[in-house]
């Protein structure tokens, strides 16, 4: 029989995708917005730049919450935070009320329970396979992607916009049974040994999560690898969820491609990349994880570059190559970046990850929003996918020269 840690990996995965549905939304929903209230894309593009940020900024904060509270809590909160957020914006009138209801309570739900959940179901649960089962978790936002955004552009299409936001929400209170009923906080909680190691007992709930997330920043800060991969991480950020998926679909559109036909573009990224974040984790197990980082970063820069020229009304050869390329290393980077923290940082390091995390998304939040008033000013996005090509280029060469001496924080956050 399996050993339980698949199980809870399993629900993980499952969560992740109930709580990633929402992201299927904004690159759908942006000109029927705009059309609908006159809203400018600028204004539409800050909301979403606060989901964005509250994500990457929660982050570490959820980490740390669910060391006091335990998973189960956390994640139940979050996913009802997410669905209430995508309930109410279906009554909003105004471009505060988006920015309310899309940026601060969506924000702050997706990011309890995104990548610093993933890391720490992997840190509790697995000694051996780690890399493998981050690459798993990370893939699960994008099956969430391939799930939702066909669905999602159908809705948007022939019913509105206003049945897309319900039936996100309703994915996310889906899961909610199923957390509460399948997940548990640490393999001692069923009389068990993490998967591949000893058996250990389960530490006390730790107070002051607050305080520890801080601590644990204000020492990582004092670190040069930090600053590096908290870089290198922005711009993965900016190139994916700020660029690509905000702003693929309505990209496309100006070039007359139907939103659907868009949107399943996107939503096949979604199938690569599950592809190759699971490849990604394989690889971090067995390569060095420096190493891995600058040829996806590179990689990436160079098919962003080449992205305006493949924009047609019709989906050609050229563009399914590249979304074949560009889903593959979409965020292949997850894996070796939470093993240079694991390296960096030992039992601080999924608070340490949040962080790390959260400049994704700042980053993310910052491209959103220079994407749409790069639209309102240009009246194309063109010139963002070119700069976003060339911070590539940067992160490749940051990612090379992260040392490899661990850094411990061990003392300061005790």
């Amino acid at each position: 029989m399996p050993h339980r840690a698949w199980f809870v990996a399993a629900v993980a995965f499952v969560t992740i995708i109930g709580g990633a549905a929402f992201n299927s939304l904004p690159g759908l929903l942006i000109d029927p917005l705009h059309e609908r209230f006159g809203w400018s894309r600028g204004e539409i593009g800050f909301a979403v730049s606060i989901d964005m940020a509250l994500y990457g900024l929660t982050a570490p904060f959820a980490a740390a919450l669910m060391d006091r509270f335990g998973m189960r809590k956390v994640v139940v909160a979050a996913l009802s935070t997410v669905a209430a957020g995508a309930l109410l914006s279906v009554w909003m009138t105004a471009s505060w009320q988006l920015m309310l209801y899309w940026g601060l309570l969506v924000g702050l739900g997706t990011g309890s329970m995104a990548m610093a959940f993933a890391a720490t179901v992997t840190n509790r649960w697995f000694v051996e396979r780690r890399g493998l089962v981050t690459g798993v978790l990370t893939a699960a936002g994008a099956s969430g992607q391939l799930i939702f955004l066909p669905l999602c552009a159908w809705i948007v299409e022939h019913h509105g916009w206003r049945p897309a936001s319900v039936t996100v929400a309703l994915a996310a209170l889906v899961v909610v049974p199923f957390v509460w009923l399948l997940l548990r906080d640490h393999p001692a909680d069923v009389g068990l040994a993490p998967y591949g190691g000893e058996f250990v007992p389960k530490p006390a709930p730790r107070t002051g999560a607050a305080k520890r997330t801080v601590t644990v920043l204000f020492a990582a800060v004092r670190t040069g690898p930090f600053w590096l991969l908290a870089g290198t991480f922005a711009i993965c950020g900016a190139s994916t969820n700020g660029l690509m998926r905000t702003y693929f679909v309505p990209s496309a559109h100006d070039h007359g491609m139907p939103i659907t036909a868009a949107a399943s573009l996107l939503a096949v990224i979604g199938v690569f990349d599950v592809i190759g974040t699971i490849a990604s984790g394989w690889l971090t197990d067995r390569f060095e994880a420096r190493r891995l980082l600058a040829v996806y970063y590179a990689l990436r820069g160079v098919s962003l570059l080449f992205l305006p020229m493949l924009m047609a009304p019709s989906v050609h050869p050229p563009m399914i190559f590249f979304i074949v390329f560009y889903g593959l290393d979409w965020v292949a980077t997850v894996p070796p970046t939470l093993a240079l923290c694991r390296e960096q940082y030992g039992e601080d390091s999924a608070i340490v990850f949040g962080w790390v995390l959260a400049s994704h998304q700042v980053g993310a939040a910052v491209v959103a929003f220079a994407g749409g008033v790069a639209r309102d000013v240009f009246g194309s996005y063109d010139v963002v996918w070119y700069g976003a090509g060339a911070l590539c280029a940067a992160a490749a060469l940051m990612s090379l020269v992260i040392r490899r001496k661990p850094v411990p924080l061990a003392g300061l956050t005790r």
